[in-house]
């Protein structure tokens, strides 16, 4: 019998405003979403990079697949379906991308009458322009990752694909590669990193996300390194997370402080999140005695950006070209 998501689990993420597009993907509305719209905020990729809050999508297409069981995670039961998705049912990209497009306007369609939502702007989330892979999940356990990027990159869509590193036989043979890749370095050495993680294959789990560092340099694409800090748990040694982010060769590195909200609260309480300043503080050690400078930060987002002194990081992340259009129906 073909593997597919237990009804109560459907019906808890559907709870928590998850929209289940196919057998295994969904679609999730971004707090600063929500956010933008009502002019509040918006994501500190929008500061960093340039994309639009109000038109990012954040989806997944495998919410409950994933190869660690990270500490930190605030998806409700990401790993329940286990770390691979051999004998499951799998729906192809291109009707996989139509039901995450109806999903995030249907979940958006709320605000069209809201007087504190732009109408023009609401109009405009009902075009997504940017897609986000992060949402739960390790999506390149998802067997077409490649064309899944492909079918967003077709209607025009930059894409972020959020990694935690543990399939670097995958990133080898993505094709395409997303707009831009995120590497989530959770700990600064192997014994932290399987306290964290707790990762499905324990012997492998540090291994694979070194493997993961040294193939970044070959990827054609702009890529970051992602730190979530956690208080008092992984945020020592800053040599040795400069070392790995020097080593990556990445263009970006991110310093995120956790956050004790949804299933992560039943791990880690709020004494494990650090304020902002506290990441500040953190990502001056880091950048201490290399040639990584702090760029900027977001308060909200309790995040700082690292890059090299030389790097043109301001510049625009181009769109695709679109091959596909939107039905406005």
């Amino acid at each position: 019998m073909m593997k597919i998501l237990p009804t109560e689990l459907v019906s808890t993420l559907e709870k928590q405003q998850y929209f289940i597009a196919g057998h295994h993907s969904a679609v999730k509305i971004c707090t600063y979403t929500h956010k933008s719209l009502k002019q509040e905020d918006v994501c500190y990729k929008q500061k960093f990079y340039g994309i639009e809050t109000h038109r990012c999508m954040q989806v997944t297409p495998s919410v409950a697949w994933c190869s660690h069981r990270c500490q930190f995670c605030w998806r409700s039961e990401s790993w329940a379906m286990g770390d691979n998705m051999d004998g499951s049912v799998i729906d192809p990209p291109e009707d996989i991308v139509p039901q995450m497009i109806f999903g995030q306007r249907k979940l958006l369609s709320g605000y069209g009458g809201n007087p504190l939502v732009p109408r023009e702007k609401w109009e405009d989330s009902m075009i997504p322009k940017h897609v986000a892979i992060s949402l739960s999940g390790e999506p390149t356990l998802y067997p077409h990752l490649g064309e899944l990027i492909q079918e967003f990159h077709d209607y025009g869509m930059t894409t972020f694909l959020v990694t935690n590193g543990s399939r670097p036989d995958v990133l080898a043979t993505l094709d395409p590669l997303p707009t831009q890749l995120y590497v989530t370095v959770p700990a600064p050495d192997e014994r932290t990193f399987r306290k964290i993680t707790r990762p499905f294959n324990a012997k492998e789990g540090w291994q694979k996300l070194m493997e993961t560092l040294d193939l970044l340099p070959e990827l054609d694409t702009r890529k970051v390194i992602r730190l979530t800090l956690v208080k008092h748990f992984n945020m020592h040694s800053p040599e040795k997370y400069a070392e790995l982010f020097i080593r990556s060769g990445a263009h970006f590195l991110e310093a995120k402080g956790f956050s004790s909200v949804g299933s992560a609260r039943e791990n880690l309480g709020h004494e494990y999140m650090p304020h902002y300043e506290y990441i500040v503080e953190f990502s001056e050690k880091i950048v201490e005695g290399t040639p990584i400078k702090i760029i900027d930060g977001s308060i909200s987002g309790a995040v700082t950006l690292m890059a090299y002194e030389d790097y043109p990081w301001r510049k625009q992340i181009p769109r695709p070209v679109p091959k596909k259009f939107f039905k406005t129906g």
